[in-house]
């Protein structure tokens, strides 16, 4: 029963072989995936802009509201990632 230290204590700290601790780890790759899904995003949303800018009627397309939905997409898993932790 060993509860400190040793491999038994780094297992129930979290770490990984590497040393590093897991949960690091996640915060990393969540906040890149992150990142990732704020660049569509701004890409999508400028997309959106010059459509409408350039659209005369005051009517929206479908491919404009497929942009806003996958922008509300993304901005749901970027919020559901912020508050795991």
């Amino acid at each position: 029963m060993n509860t400190h230290g040793g491999p038994e204590g780094d297992a129930q700290k979290g770490k990984l072989p590497n040393g590093k601790l897991q949960m690091d780890e996640i915060l990393k790759a969540d906040h890149a995936k992150s990142l990732d899904d704020l660049r569509q995003i701004t890409e999508l949303s400028q997309s959106l802009a010059a459509e409408m800018e350039r659209d005369t009627s005051h009517v929206l397309s479908l491919s404009s509201i497929r942009k806003t939905e996958e922008i509300e997409k993304l901005a749901r898993r970027i919020r559901s990632r912020m508050r795991k932790f």
